[in-house]
């Protein structure tokens, strides 16, 4: 089996379209989607907002 990783930059408020529009573009079987969650703000580090850059996708090819 082999995997490959992808890095898809994301706006939460905004790109649920691409995102989605990205994973059914893909050929192999999607196993994991990983946020990066990035805290910077006071209001983020204490767990009332969180801002998500980017996701990792893995994917298993065939």
């Amino acid at each position: 089996m082999k995997y490959k990783v992808h890095r898809f930059e994301i706006d939460m408020d905004k790109d649920q379209g691409k995102l989605e529009q990205y994973l059914n573009s893909l050929e192999g079987e999607i196993v994991s989607i990983i946020p990066n969650n990035r805290k910077t703000t006071i209001f983020q580090i204490y767990g009332f907002s969180a801002k998500i850059d980017f996701v990792f996708i893995v994917e298993k090819i065939a």
